[in-house]
């Protein structure tokens, strides 16, 4: 954990110094790890000049601080702010928090021109960290929110030449290459795609190729039928050049465009890996909704999945939130305080802390065995089943071979008045459904490395170690898992299951 730091030692923080009086654009707040950021900017950041929130208004809230004070400001990730000092936060939202109507996938984010300027000339870095995290995703929007709108981010530097990127990527533009995944730019495994001599591939005739793939669909289908099509579009178009989903590719491509529209600009992309639950800070075991692995835990919890594709003795690159919003902030503050260039930083657990896939199961089964009780939204009863991960080819089999027979008997006892195949039928199919989204993930064959992001800490100092720890090697694994990201999960992402009323009166009722 960080150790705590005096007044008077914060004086020697690098980070604090070149972020005084700056003014930095943040997209992205309304979602998990946008919060965090923001949150921590806040509380850690005091003589900060200020932050803009670029916001989408909506029916509700047609602007962006209405919107902002609704749905944002009202987040238990600003409990602790509140608590030390509400006045303090409120003088802040009131004096330095400044909101911007717009949309990050609109030309100029929907701004007139002159209003489009006075912003990139107002602000001195931008992190960038909207997007559209579905994995299976209609392959237009995720093109649109992942890889094109980035045009408006680089328009941005372009009408301010000294603004400093950062641009919030994922580890996992690595897409289907195995072994060692360093920080740098990403080969990709599938089809060719050529390469600039300045190292980013040149992706303009690809994105011209992918929107006639998506023009010719929409010339062919509607509705749900569209909506299917450019699903299964996105999914076929990423594992031809190497990735297993419309996500992950789509991110590959908008650090490509940055990479060469930003090339000799201070341009940093920041490369998390799964995004999971705060360490520490704004409080243990934070998060807003369910991710990625938790998806698969949920499922457990609630009986519905037992068995998964995946590799026992594969790493799984878990990394909490704080750490990756402490890495954005030491990037943003570099890029302020050094020459412009281009640099790239993955915040990953798997090469300096690493935790298999085995581990990672076992400690969660461990404490659902020993401790279900005390997570009640998350677990209803004590699970009785171990989880298990099996290779693909097993799973496959097993899984498509139960669900035939199941589906003849489940037809047979429907008629005959009994349904209780019929959820075993579904329970198959959650798991399918689950593994054909998640199953790349519990099955990795390579390791991610953060050198250069460990270098840059050391580089950044003692005290900003503390104030801003980025170093996974922090984690206990034991901890972590069993005590503060399933309280997290049970606390902040899961609702309070509803009351059932006892079997006898819910009989009356029925018959009243």
């Amino acid at each position: 954990m960080a150790k705590r730091i005096k007044g008077a030692e914060v004086s020697s923080s690098k980070v604090l110094e070149q972020l005084r009086g700056k003014h930095v654009l943040i997209t992205g707040t309304t979602g998990f790890l946008g919060k965090v950021i923001l949150e921590k900017l806040i509380r850690a950041v005091p003589d900060i000049g200020g932050l803009h929130l670029l916001i989408r208004g909506n029916k509700q809230h047609p602007d962006a601080r209405g919107r902002f004070l609704d749905e944002i400001a009202t987040s238990s990730v600003f409990d602790r702010l509140r608590q030390e000092n509400n006045e303090v936060f409120e003088a802040f939202l009131e004096e330095r928090l400044h909101c911007v109507t717009g949309e990050v996938t609109e030309p100029d984010f929907g701004l007139p021109p002159e209003a489009f300027r006075n912003l990139a000339c107002s602000v001195d870095a931008v992190i960038n960290s909207a997007a559209s995290v579905n994995f299976r995703e209609e392959l237009d929007k995720a093109l649109t929110i992942n890889t094109l709108c980035l045009n408006n981010i680089a328009e941005l530097a372009r009408q301010n030449p000294s603004l400093s990127v950062v641009q919030v990527s994922t580890c996992y533009v690595n897409g289907k290459n195995s072994g060692q995944v360093t920080e740098s730019v990403i080969k990709p495994a599938g089809a060719k795609i050529p390469r600039s001599q300045a190292g980013y591939y040149e992706i303009e005739e690809l994105i011209r190729v992918l929107n006639d793939s998506i023009a010719d669909v929409r010339s062919r289908y509607t509705g749900k039928n569209l909506e299917r099509k450019l699903v299964d579009l996105g999914i076929r178009e990423a594992n031809r050049y190497g990735w297993s989903d419309t996500y992950t590719f789509t991110k590959w491509l908008g650090e490509q465009l940055l990479l060469k529209a930003l090339n000799g600009r201070a341009l940093t992309i920041v490369r998390p890996s799964i995004i999971e639950s705060a360490l520490e800070e704004p409080a243990p075991g934070w998060i807003e909704g369910v991710k990625v692995a938790d998806a698969i835990i949920l499922a457990y919890a609630r009986e519905k999945v037992t068995l998964f594709p995946g590799k026992r003795s594969g790493i799984v690159d878990v990394i909490p939130v704080d750490l990756v919003a402490n890495t954005i902030i030491l990037a943003v503050a570099e890029a302020l305080g050094e020459a412009p260039r281009s640099r790239i930083y993955q915040c990953c657990s798997g090469s300096s802390n690493p935790v298999s896939v085995g581990e990672f199961i076992d400690h969660l089964m461990a404490e659902a065995k020993t401790n279900y009780a005390a997570y009640e939204n998350l677990f209803y009863r004590r699970p009785v089943k171990p989880f298990i991960a099996v290779n693909r080819t097993l799973f496959d089999a097993l899984v498509g071979g139960a669900r035939i027979p199941l589906s003849l008997t489940s037809r047979l006892m429907g008629a005959l008045g009994r349904g209780s195949e019929f959820k075993v039928l579904q329970n198959l199919d959650t798991t399918r459904s689950l593994a054909s989204i998640f199953g790349f993930y519990t099955a990795p064959d390579y390791i991610f490395h953060n050198d250069n992001l460990l270098a840059l800490a050391a580089r950044m100092g003692e005290v900003d170690k503390a104030l801003f720890p980025v170093d996974a090697g922090l984690i206990d694994w034991a901890v972590y898992l069993r005590k503060i990201h399933l309280a997290g999960l049970n606390r902040y992402a899961l609702k309070a299951k509803k009351a059932r009323a006892p079997r006898g009166i819910r009989g009356r009722k029925k018959a009243a």
